[in-house]
């Protein structure tokens, strides 16, 4: 997958520079930095929600799912929400088990916990192939036991679909669990990018190395 190189501006302030890159198809790439570094502003761009500074389209030759980082639902039931983006009921029942709410299917949307409600807006938008999904922090309500299937699920995608996944999370636990491939922002710009194993091991830069020590890793 091709970026061209565009910059993000609220005003008179730019917040994201990004540069030419090509990102491995097929894998999982996760984004991470501190906050305010650009990465949900990376997200909602290259998704489409907002235009880059250079007013055209980034990704215009790819099918994207998008997954923001407030999720939403619809005034139905669990299973018309998915029932909204694919009519394999296989699929839905298989993703309403994995994600563990399948005794949710007939309750109204509306009445989920803000965990839920994630859990069914990540399978909603798992009921369509895309060609690129581009998630914005989507386990971040989620419990251990959720994120974890959550993760598994992503992988299975990945891999079922041949589709490429750009995962924002804070969570460099999860960066390490399924990512392979790895972009690190700060302060708006792209410092790092490559293998995920390999950055997050022998980081190359100074802010990398401060922000990999202060979470830990």
């Amino acid at each position: 997958m091709k970026i061209s190189s565009f910059s993000k501006s609220y005003g008179n302030r730019t917040v994201l520079r990004f540069p030419d890159l090509e990102l491995p198809d097929g894998c999982i790439t996760a984004v991470i930095g501190p906050n305010g570094s650009g990465k949900s502003t990376l997200a909602r761009v290259l998704a489409g929600i907002e235009r880059s500074d250079q007013k055209c389209p980034l990704l215009t030759t790819l099918s994207v799912g998008y997954m923001p980082q407030k999720s939403y639902a619809f005034r139905m039931s669990v299973a018309r929400n998915l029932a909204l983006n694919g009519s394999d009921t296989r699929r839905r029942e298989k993703l309403l088990r994995g994600l563990q709410i399948d005794a949710l299917a007939r309750q109204s949307a509306r009445r989920l916990s803000g965990g839920e409600t994630a859990k069914m807006a990540l399978a909603r938008l798992l009921m369509r192939d895309y060609e690129l999904l581009i998630l914005d922090e989507p386990t971040a309500a989620m419990d251990v036991e959720s994120t974890l299937a959550a993760e598994a699920l992503l992988s299975d995608y990945c891999r079922d679909t041949g589709a490429g996944i750009l995962l924002v999370t804070h969570s460099l636990q999860q960066a390490r669990r399924i990512a392979q491939h790895l972009l690190f922002l700060h302060r708006g710009e792209l410092r790092e990018q490559g293998a995920a194993s390999q950055l997050l091991s022998s980081p190359g830069t100074e802010e990398l190395r401060r922000f990999l020590e202060f979470y830990g890793i």
